[in-house]
Order: C-alpha cells, then sequence, then structure tokens
C-alpha cells in the first residue's frame, strides 16, 4: 500500500464496501466513515498554525510556510488529499459529503499539481452548477490558465470544461483562445475541448463563426492528436448545423487517405489498424455532410472505397468497428451503386458470422441501407430469419426491428407468418406490444388481398388480442361489411370475402380455444350476428346454441373477461340469428329467459323489449334486425310525419286537436315566439333592495315558524318544553295579532299528540292584551286561535291548546 500513496484505512474501507452484503450495511459503513471524516478534516488544517492566505490567492489554505511548519502543512495537505478522496466515496455512494467540500476548494489552491488535481477533480464531482463555491475558483483557474507550468494549464483547462457555468465563459474565455498557440501540443488540445464546451455553454460569448476559424485552423496542426481533438469538436457541430462545414470535403479527405496509408506516427496504431478513431470520426463527419448532397458526396466515394475495403481485409474488431461506419456512411450519403455493393458484400459476412456482436452490426447495417434501397434485403432475408433463433434479447429486438423495414409486397406473407410465429412463443410484453403494432401495420400496408388480411388479423386477435388497438377490429368489421367497392361487379367477390370470415369464425366458435380475448369475441359475435346464414358448414341453429353456450358456459377467460359490453354484443348477435333464423330456439328463449334479470340496464332492457316483440310482434323482427344492413344510413323523420294519419283519424272521432301552450319553451329552441321577436324569456330586471334587515320574514312567517331577531330572541310564543330566548328564560314578548275571522279552525280543549303530556295549566292570570298570538307548528292554516294567556301546545281541555276540536 505504500506504493500507492493509501494507508490503511483507505484500503480496509474500499475493502469494506465492496465486501457488504446490503444496502442497510453499507450505509452503515458510510455513516461512520463520514464521523470520521468530519473529524479528520476538522483536524487537519490546525497542525501547522491555522489557515493562512496565499500570495495572490482569494482562497484559504493550511498550515505556515517555511520550516517545521511547512512540513507540517505539507504533510497536512497530503492527509487531506486522501480525506477528500474518501469523500468522494461518499459521495458517489448517494450520501451528503458537503461538509469538506471547502477543503477541496483549499485544495486547489495547493502549490502541488497533485494536490491542485485532486482539489479539482472534487469540485467538478461534487459542486452542483448552482454551487457558491464554483465562484471561489474563478481566479485560480484564471491564475493557472496563465501558469507557465504545463501541468497546471492543463489542470485548468479540464477544471474549466467542468467547472464553469455559462454566468462564468466570459471569466475565462480570452484565456482559453490565448492557449489554442500554446507550444505544447498537450495543452493546444485540451484548449480545443476546452473551447468548444464554451461554445456550448455560451455561443454569444464564443460565436460559431471565432469557433469554426479555430477549428478550421487546428484542423491542420501539425500534432495528430490536436487533429484529433478537433474532429470531435467538428462532429458534434456539424450534427447541429453542417453548413460552416460544407467546403472541409477536401481537407477531411486528404487526412483520411494519409491514415489509410499509414502516414501517422505508428504510436496511434491499435492491433496495426492506423489510428482507428480517428478514422471512425472523419467516416461520421463525412456521412453528416454529404447527406442529400451529391456534389459533396461524388468527392468521398473514393476515399470511403479505399478505408471499407483495407478495414474488411484486416478481419479483427478495431477494424469492424471502421467498417460498419463506412456502411453507415454509405447508406446515408447520395447513393452510388459500387459502393452499395461493397457495403452489401460486408454485411453478408456479419450476418454469416457466428460471433454475435458481428451479426448485430450486420442486422443494423442492413437496416439501415434497407431503409433507403429495398432490393438489397432478398439476398438476406433467410439469414435475417435465423437470427430470430439466436437467445441474445438485445438482438431479436434488432431483427424484430429489421423484418418490418425488410417487408414489401412479395415477402409480407412469409414474414408475417414468421412475426406471428415467433410473437405466439414470446412472453414479454414489451416486445408483445411492440410486435403486435408492427404486424398490424404490414398487414394493412402489404396486403395481397382482403382474405389474407381477414386470416392475419383474426390470428392476431387470437395470440394477443388483448394488445391489439380497438380501431383495428373495426377497420377488419369495416371491410368486411364494405368489401372491395361499391361497384355492382364487386357484389360477388364481397359475397366470396363475407363468406369466408363466416366459415373461419365458424370454425373458432367450434372449437374455441381455453382463452378467447375480448377484441376476438365481439369481433366474431358481429361477423356471425350479421352474416351467420352464410356458413355452409355450420347450420344457424347449431351456431346459435354455441353461442349460448358460449355465454352461459362461466368461463369468462372463453368470453374475454366478462365485461357487460362483450355479453351485449354476443346477445344482440343472438337475437340477430333468432330474427334470420325465423323461430327462436329453446337455447336462445333460455338464455335471454335468464339475462332479463340481469344487473345490468342495458341488458336487461334488450332481453326484455326482444321477449316482448318475440311474444306480441314477431313480424317486427324482419325490420328491427334487417339482415346485411350494418351500414345503411338510418333516415330519421324528424317531424314524425308518418303519425299524421293516426293524429287525423283520432281528430275525426271526437279527440281535441293539439294546441300549443303559449309559454312553450320549444319556441326558444327552434327560433319562435318570444325569443323569435327578440325578447328575452328570462326576467332581467333585479330586485330592489331591502331598506333595512329583517330576519325571519320568510314564507313561513306567521305559519307557525319561530321568527328570531337580531338577537336571537323569539318573538312569538313557544312551547312548554321549546327552545328558550337567547339568555337562557322562559318568557317571550306577546306580539298583538288581527282577531281571528268568525269561521276559524278552532282547536280548544284538543289533545297533545305530537309531544309529551304537558304538565296541569297555571291558574290564569289577568290578560294585559286584548290578544296574544299563539302558534301550531304543524297547522297547515294561518288561523289565529282565540287569546289566551299562555300560548303553545295546550293541555287538555285547556284554551288555546292544539289537540281535537273542542265544542263551542
Amino acid at each position: 500500500m505504500s506504493g500507492m500513496h493509501l494507508s490503511k484505512e483507505f484500503f480496509e474501507l474500499i475493502k469494506a464496501i465492496g465486501e457488504s452484503k446490503s444496502k442497510q450495511e453499507e450505509d452503515r459503513i458510510i455513516a461512520s466513515e463520514i464521523l470520521t471524516l468530519k473529524k479528520k478534516l476538522d483536524g487537519s488544517s490546525g497542525g501547522g498554525g491555522g489557515m493562512m492566505m496565499s500570495p495572490g490567492s482569494p482562497i484559504p489554505s493550511m498550515g505556515t510556510p517555511g520550516g517545521k511548519g511547512g512540513n507540517n502543512a505539507l504533510s497536512s495537505k497530503k492527509k487531506a488529499r486522501e480525506f477528500l478522496v474518501r469523500l468522494l466515496y461518499v459521495e458517489m455512494l448517494g450520501h451528503d459529503g458537503s461538509f469538506g467540500f471547502i477543503k477541496a476548494v483549499e485544495l486547489a489552491a495547493a502549490q502541488s499539481i497533485m494536490h491542485k488535481k485532486t482539489g479539482y477533480l472534487i469540485c467538478s464531482c461534487c459542486l452542483s452548477p448552482d454551487h457558491e463555491f464554483r465562484f471561489m475558483l474563478v481566479n485560480q483557474m484564471q491564475r493557472d490558465l496563465i501558469s507557465s507550468n504545463l501541468l497546471e494549464c492543463q489542470g485548468a483547462l479540464v477544471a474549466v470544461t467542468n467547472l464553469i457555468t455559462s454566468d462564468l465563459v466570459t471569466t475565462v474565455s480570452t484565456q482559453v483562445i490565448g492557449l489554442l498557440d500554446h507550444t505544447s501540443e498537450i495543452v493546444r488540445k485540451k484548449a480545443i475541448i476546452a473551447l468548444h464546451r464554451l461554445h456550448q455553454l455560451s455561443p454569444d460569448a464564443v460565436t460559431m463563426d471565432e469557433l469554426v476559424d479555430k477549428l478550421r485552423k487546428m484542423l491542420c496542426d501539425r500534432d495528430p492528436s490536436v487533429m484529433g481533438s478537433t474532429l470531435n469538436a467538428i462532429e458534434a457541430m456539424a450534427r447541429v448545423d453542417v453548413r460552416p462545414f460544407k467546403d472541409l470535403v477536401p481537407s477531411l479527405v486528404s487526412v483520411l487517405k494519409q491514415i489509410c496509408e499509414r502516414r501517422l506516427p505508428s504510436e496511434y496504431d491499435y492491433h496495426r489498424i492506423p489510428a482507428p478513431w480517428m478514422q471512425m470520426k472523419i467516416v461520421r463527419i463525412l456521412s453528416v455532410i454529404g447527406k442529400n448532397d451529391s456534389q459533396s458526396s461524388e468527392g468521398m466515394y473514393e476515399v470511403l472505397a479505399d478505408c471499407l475495403r483495407k478495414a474488411d481485409e484486416a478481419g479483427i474488431n478495431a477494424s469492424n468497428a471502421i467498417v460498419y461506419e463506412c456502411i453507415r456512411c454509405i447508406t446515408t450519403i447520395y447513393p452510388n451503386p459500387v459502393l452499395l455493393d461493397a457495403a452489401g458484400a460486408s454485411i453478408s459476412r456479419f450476418l454469416s458470422s457466428r460471433n454475435q456482436n458481428l451479426k448485430y452490426l450486420g442486422v443494423t447495417g442492413l437496416a439501415s441501407i434497407v431503409e433507403r434501397h429495398p432490393k438489397y434485403a432478398a439476398d438476406h432475408q433467410l439469414a435475417v430469419i435465423e437470427c430470430l433463433e439466436d437467445k441474445d434479447e438485445t438482438l431479436l429486438r434488432k431483427t424484430l426491428d429489421l423484418l418490418y423495414r425488410m417487408t414489401n409486397p412479395v415477402n409480407v406473407e412469409f414474414i408475417t407468418d414468421r412475426l406471428l410465429h415467433f410473437l405466439r412463443g414470446s412472453t414479454d410484453p414489451y416486445m408483445k406490444k411492440d410486435l403486435t403494432g408492427k404486424i398490424c401495420t404490414i398487414a394493412e400496408r402489404y396486403a395481397p388481398n382482403n382474405a389474407w388480411y381477414v386470416r392475419t388479423i383474426t390470428e392476431l386477435f387470437k395470440i394477443g388480442g388483448d394488445m391489439v388497438d380497438p380501431a383495428v377490429a373495426t377497420n377488419l368489421m369495416s371491410l368486411i361489411a364494405e368489401g372491395t367497392g361499391n361497384e355492382d361487379d364487386d357484389e360477388e367477390a364481397d359475397m366470396v370475402l363475407r363468406k369466408q370470415a363466416v366459415e373461419l369464425y365458424v370454425s373458432i366458435l367450434g372449437n374455441p380455444p381455453n382463452r378467447m380475448p375480448r377484441v376476438l369475441v365481439e369481433t366474431l359475435a358481429w361477423v356471425l350476428g350479421e352474416y351467420g346464414y352464410l356458413s355452409s358448414t355450420m347450420t344457424l341453429d347449431y351456431i346459435i346454441d354455441s353461442m349460448c353456450t358460449l355465454l352461459q358456459s362461466g368461463n369468462t377467460a372463453k368470453l374475454g373477461g366478462g365485461a357487460a359490453t362483450t355479453r351485449r354484443l354476443v346477445l344482440s348477435a343472438i337475437m340477430k340469428m333468432v330474427a334470420q333464423h325465423g323461430s327462436c330456439p329453446a337455447a336462445a328463449a333460455k338464455c335471454i329467459d335468464e339475462y332479463t334479470k340481469s344487473q345490468d340496464p342495458d341488458t336487461q332492457r334488450r332481453c326484455l323489449e326482444f321477449m316482448a316483440m318475440l311474444t306480441t310482434a314477431p313480424y317486427l323482427l324482419g325490420e328491427v334486425f334487417p339482415i346485411d344492413a350494418s351500414l345503411e344510413d338510418v333516415e330519421v323523420d324528424v317531424g314524425l310525419s308518418f303519425m299524421n294519419g293516426l293524429v287525423a283519424e283520432a281528430v275525426s272521432n271526437g279527440a281535441r286537436p293539439y294546441q300549443k301552450p303559449d309559454d312553450d319553451d320549444d319556441d326558444d329552441v327552434y327560433g319562435g315566439g318570444a325569443a323569435a321577436a327578440g325578447a328575452s324569456a328570462f326576467k332581467m330586471t333585479p330586485y330592489e333592495k331591502p331598506s333595512e334587515k329583517t330576519y325571519g320574514q320568510g314564507q313561513m312567517h306567521g305559519l307557525g315558524s319561530t321568527s328570531m331577531g337580531p338577537t336571537g330572541a323569539a318573538n312569538v310564543a313557544l312551547p312548554p318544553g321549546g327552545a328558550m330566548n337567547a339568555h337562557g328564560g322562559g318568557g317571550v314578548t306577546p306580539m298583538p295579532v288581527a282577531p281571528p275571522a268568525n269561521d276559524g279552525l278552532t282547536l280548544r280543549s284538543t289533545a297533545n299528540v305530537w309531544g309529551k303530556k304537558p304538565a296541569a295549566p297555571a291558574p290564569m292570570a289577568p290578560a294585559t292584551n286584548s290578544f296574544v298570538a299563539t302558534t301550531n307548528s304543524f297547522a297547515n292554516s294561518n288561523t289565529i286561535n282565540s287569546p289566551t294567556s299562555s300560548g303553545g301546545y295546550g293541555g287538555g281541555g285547556g284554551e288555546g291548546g292544539v289537540g281535537r276540536p273542542g265544542g263551542g
């Protein structure tokens, strides 16, 4: 461990993290490490006399310079460097290490290049883009960018790409541009990368024209590494806007030709392949420039053919990568027959390889060439089909996508059959859904005839009906109903198609699978309900019995999950076939009778209406369920003219003619009456504002309801035991009222049947007023009783009580 400059504690930490058996154990290790690092980092800056300011640096540093204190500071920084690396592990494992970020900022200002790089590394990995510590590093990076030390310049350039944000670009852009002319190729290479990053962050600070001018110059640099870094920036920018690089084709072709001819130093070779990464970058740039541009493409045909040939001859992984990029470039640029043939030969070699990685390259390359040049697919169709038997999941997905792209009117039947076979054995729901959609698409686009389309979609319903778009079933039913066209010459072909569809679904009904998706059951019910009479292999009686058996089996898996809508469709199909048959078989009658008690209101209503029609007016079945009328337009008689005869007959027999009421709302709807005259049917005049607040003055005022004043006190007498006033007292203020009429309802001497039997009435006191109001909460009249001294519910025989009418 001494050679790696790591302490035993660091080694034990890494070992413990690697050997942890659970996330909880790992969290305990990191929590313990956080406590240790907090203590260590707090103590690492105190051994050499505390913190000090480095000359010209705004960042405080640790220790004191010179003598014994300087040695302590150096030792402290070495320890802090290791502690910060350990802090990086804490952050990588998802824990908070912000307590040590200030130490990383301090270490970035150290004189030692190793400490400086460590500080920049920790800041780059841990500080968020809006962290306040980033501003503390700007001055330090500016000083390092103009330093004469190459290592400090390199470290600062790397830090610029990771730490500078869009609002800080202008603070370092001048120094970075100046480093493009540095004597060291390493600095120039990193300066190109940093300048491109600054342009991405702030296109206004580092403009497009300025950067393109610098890239053109650096592309011709005497050092190949600088040229390679320039290619990265050119590729990224060309994908955004290719126009500034259109005239670079001769330069790029020249560079690629020099690489293929091995004019670069041997240290750029990889397994005897000259600079493979540079070749791939240049080929990708050429594909972007030459896309839909015949003039630019003509200048790169020769070098692409040479590059493809030499890479194909090598036969190793690095050269295969170059071949793949050449194939993609050839299929992207303006087409050249010679290059396309060469690319097809390379694809064939990939597909015939036993290496799955090369097969994947072949499938991907063939997908790119087939998209624009379908004729090359026929030669490799069988090889692609064999890839479906591979166990590699990634290769399977890519092969299915390729087959979808390869499909055309010639091979649609073969490819669709293979895709259905693969779908039948697949268990991945995402792959099945994607494949189901592709089969529907190619069946609709390239179907050779309508009968094949019906068979294919029906088979798809059986295999993956739950993943089929309901619109596919609707289109299928429309095709069966409409046929090939509306001309008379096509009627015979349409009838043949319907018979074939009926025989197909009759065979499914005769031997139903253990599980039928909902879309299959509903389509089957519709087809047999409309055209079941066309079957020549099964009588209509047998079809009705089979449908009833399916509906009453109780096996929801065979009934598409047993949804209420599915059952309604099956019942409607049975009713249609009964109408076609002319009589109702016993099985159908029993089934419909059972569903008259269904909990689904729609299903129950249909069955009840059908039974009523069957028993009272069977001659109407043919009109309610007409044969082959699914697409006929329904004519609606809005004026109900068919009832004119009935109305005339009724009037002649003495009935009173209908007279529309004056306030009929139909006038407003159909443009008559007040609305037609321009007057509004609503009263728009607002209510008058009341002069003063009133309480309890509603419709029930004076009809026995208790009217409450603002203070909550009762204004009328309450029954004994009733609600008291707001102050808790039982007294009320009597109100004078008009004397009752002679023919008013007399409620004297009546028993109280609504509440408890009241106590004996108290002796009557002399009344101070002529009349006292009494209330009857349950009276339906506004009659006021005779004057008494104690209103409310009176006792038996007492005056003013509510009870049985008394005499007198």
